[in-house]
């Protein structure tokens, strides 16, 4: 976010379960937090505008979603608020990644089982593994996903 505001984006929009990661991030932008729109939700209920977005990025969000229905409501989701030709990112735990984070149960997916989960409304543009370094020391596999809505 940081940086987008950085770069001069101004329609800007942050959705987080957390109202304390929001208020991080918004301390942490200072003056230029009020040029982003904040919504704390569940993105499993959560509803936006149809076609509203140009991109849609989720970095370890979805890999926690670990029953299909909560899965099924998140590419909805993805689906109405990505607008046609719009881009869809997605990093979740790779196949050889944790089977937990923070304690909680993940998914892990290869590129192609990921993509499969988005179904044909999505072209797989590209894929990329990532050894991630934690703060904590240990590296956690993740795979991004960049897809493009048909």
């Amino acid at each position: 976010m940081d940086d987008l505001v950085a770069e001069g984006y101004t329609d800007l929009t942050v959705f987080d379960l957390s109202s304390i990661a929001l208020a991080v991030a918004k301390q942490r932008l200072g003056e230029h937090a009020d040029i982003v729109l904040w919504i704390e939700g569940d993105i499993t209920r959560a509803k936006f505008p149809m076609n509203r977005f140009d991109i849609w990025h989720d970095r370890a969000v979805f890999h926690f979603l670990t029953d299909p229905a909560n899965r099924h409501a998140y590419v909805e989701r993805v689906i109405s608020a990505v607008r046609p030709g719009g881009h869809v990112i997605v990093a979740t735990f790779a196949e050889d990644g944790p089977e937990k984070c923070s304690g909680l149960p993940v998914m892990r997916y290869q590129p192609e089982a990921l993509h499969a989960v988005f179904g044909d409304t999505f072209q797989l543009v590209e894929h990329e593994k990532e050894a991630h370094h934690t703060p904590f020391g240990t590296v956690q596999q993740f795979v991004y996903c960049y897809c493009r809505k048909r």
